[in-house]
């Protein structure tokens, strides 16, 4: 089974800079698709990036020009870098793993595995 355990969330104020991670047990990135996921308050899950098992990544407008998706293939694990934070991107964070990219977006649906979210808060 894929494991995967999210870090690195917490409070920051906005314009600042939060670089989550998610440790990948169970299979190695380069058989796996690792997808990033939002949902603030009293709002839907939104696919936020996405990397697939080559290498080809995708970013969602809400947080393009602004973020950086990569891997550390010798520790197995995915980290995506936030800058210029604002408010309305409070929320949980959750990785997941798939078998499916797509360079148009990040459907919940294609992931099979999740790990447990990690609390982004922007606030002054």
């Amino acid at each position: 089974q894929v494991q995967l355990v999210e870090s690195g969330g917490g409070l920051v104020q906005p314009g600042g800079s939060l670089r989550l991670s998610c440790a990948v047990s169970g299979a190695t990135l380069d058989h796996v698709v690792i997808g990033w996921f939002r949902q603030g308050p009293g709002k839907e899950y939104e696919g936020v990036s996405c990397i697939s098992t080559s290498g080809r990544i995708f970013y969602a407008d809400s947080v393009k020009g602004r973020s950086r998706l990569s891997r550390d293939n010798n520790n197995n694990t995915v980290l995506l870098q936030l800058n210029s934070l604002q408010p309305e991107d409070t929320g949980v964070y959750y990785c997941a793993a798939g078998d499916y990219y797509s360079d148009y977006g990040v459907p919940p649906g294609v992931f099979h595995s999740w790990g447990q979210g990690t609390q982004v808060t922007v606030s002054s």
